[in-house]
């Protein structure tokens, strides 16, 4: 953890220059709080999601179609992150946007807490926009507590904070998950929104002690502006209102024609952001190189997703059938599997930070394209690795255990060496005219990764086959080999970036 400042050396208007939490300002306990429940109550329910779809005591549906419900899910979260940062830049401010989403979020678990399908579906979408509106702000509020980017602390609080979400994750699984298959899946949702009333409760009592700059409005919208956007808003919705009451009359209404267009929005959307980069003409020469080599980054890290998200619909739903979930003669839920990567994550990436350090001194640490290179092999590796478990299952008999703590553990290998270093790139190779959206951008490779998994599944392919399993799997690898082998051609777009 970086060393703290004392009392003497931190500006008189910097947040926490009195009572610390671990050296850090007061504010980061609020915002560590906030972000621990609210990720406790958004594992908690991802874990219970696909085994509440499947189960004949849940909606008893096929595991294709829970995985593609469980991946559109996913890919809506990660897509509204960019309208929750615009929301945030030109409405209320990252403050009150975050006290929305607490709100938002913990009404879609109560939502989900409701017996009925279409209280269920309502309570997803509830979820995904809360969670949207919440992902791209809390982290921003963590920077303003901080003395610009030179101050010491930053980067030890950043970590702090990573450890809220992880300690968040971990526990979810054990509480909501044991709770909702061992006793009620209903009450397990209950509890999730439970968590993110503790969260939000919390964070509105401790937001004192957060910075004055999280109440700021960037570049609020104008009188004619939010005139416009009220218009507009209002218009597309009562198109599409219109639009779905004309096909649930028609009765040839089903699911898809909810998931389809999300699927679609979660792969075209993506590709029109980067493109509209791409062709801004005030980019200078060295920017466009930049955004050049950071495509390369982006389809390396939504392929990278498009697997590593398996692990809590395709593995996930593979244990529920195919595995024997049991250590020592004791059985344990499905869920648990989901603690196996924030645990790992705590205890590999002080190793991973060491490691890269250790090697930078000695010349040796790898580019930001060999890492990603890495990543991609490792996530081929773990759906190699599945095919072990599915040909047991084949053979009739119960996989054990360890081979998806195997196959789990492989992952976080792999996002250790990809996402930070990702999340690290994009800030350094953003344009400066798009500076503070790029983070959105990166995040746009995950819905991109997951809407592919989404759309194989609506497409009725399972992803349980073994055939599929090996497909993903040389992909991957093959992927990783094509970035390998054009690392020079790559590190060359980056220009001084490093």
């Amino acid at each position: 953890m970086a060393t703290s400042l004392t009392k003497d050396s931190v500006r008189p208007d910097t947040p926490g220059s009195g009572k610390t939490f671990f050296g850090h300002p007061r504010g980061l306990a609020t915002l560590f709080m906030t972000e621990m429940w609210e990720r406790f109550s958004y594992y908690g329910m991802k874990a219970l999601l696909p085994l509440y779809l499947v189960a004949p005591g849940g909606l008893h549906m096929s595991g294709t179609a829970a995985t593609a419900i469980y991946s559109v899910y996913l890919s809506l979260v990660y897509l509204l992150t960019l309208p929750g940062g615009w929301f945030a830049d030109r409405v209320l401010g990252p403050r009150r946007t975050v006290a929305v989403a607490g709100t938002v979020i913990m009404l879609g678990h109560l939502t989900l807490a409701l017996p009925t399908a279409g209280t269920f579906f309502a309570g997803l979408g509830l979820v995904a926009i809360g969670s949207g509106l919440l992902k791209a702000n809390i982290s921003t509020m963590v920077g303003h507590l901080y003395d610009g980017p030179q101050d010491p602390r930053r980067d030890g609080g950043f970590t702090l904070f990573y450890i809220g979400i992880n300690l968040g994750a971990f526990a979810a699984p054990l509480v909501i998950g044991t709770v909702g298959e061992n006793y009620n899946w209903h009450l397990g949702f209950a509890l999730a929104a439970l968590g993110m009333a503790l969260g939000l409760g919390q964070f509105l009592l401790g937001t004192r002690h957060l910075s004055s700059r999280s109440d700021v409005v960037p570049t609020p919208l104008s009188a004619a502006e939010k005139t416009a956007v009220l218009r507009k808003s209002a218009l597309w919705a009562a198109v599409a209102a219109v639009f779905y009451t004309i096909v649930a009359f028609s009765g040839v209404y089903t699911l898809n024609w909810v998931l389809v267009p999300i699927t679609v929005a979660g792969l075209v959307i993506p590709v029109l952001v980067i493109a509209r980069i791409k062709r801004d003409k005030e980019l200078n020469g060295a920017e466009q190189a930049k955004m050049t080599a950071y495509i390369w980054f982006f389809v390396a890290a939504a392929a990278f997703w498009m697997i590593y998200d398996q692990g809590g619909s395709t593995v996930s739903l593979f244990a529920e059938k195919s595995a024997d979930n049991s250590v020592l003669g004791w059985e344990f839920p499905v869920s648990w599997y989901q603690s196996v990567n924030p645990v790992m994550i705590m205890a590999l990436a002080p190793v991973f930070a060491w490691l890269w350090v250790a090697l930078a001194r000695r010349g040796k640490e790898p580019s930001t394209a060999v890492k990603f290179a890495l990543g991609l092999l490792l996530i081929g590796v773990s759906f190699f690795l599945f095919l072990a478990p599915l040909s047991i299952a084949d053979g009739g008999h119960k996989a054990a255990a360890l081979w998806l703590v195997a196959i789990y553990f492989v992952q976080t290998v792999g996002e250790l060496t990809l996402s930070p270093v990702g999340l690290s790139v994009t800030t350094k190779m953003a344009p400066a005219k798009y500076a503070s959206q790029m983070m959105g951008v990166w995040f746009l490779a995950v819905t991109a990764g997951d809407a592919t998994t989404g759309l194989l599944s609506i497409a009725g392919v399972d992803l349980n086959k073994t055939g599929i399993v090996a497909l993903e799997a040389v992909l991957a690898v093959v992927a990783g080999g094509a970035v390998w082998l054009y690392r020079r051609k790559v590190k060359e777009l980056m220009g001084d970036v490093h």
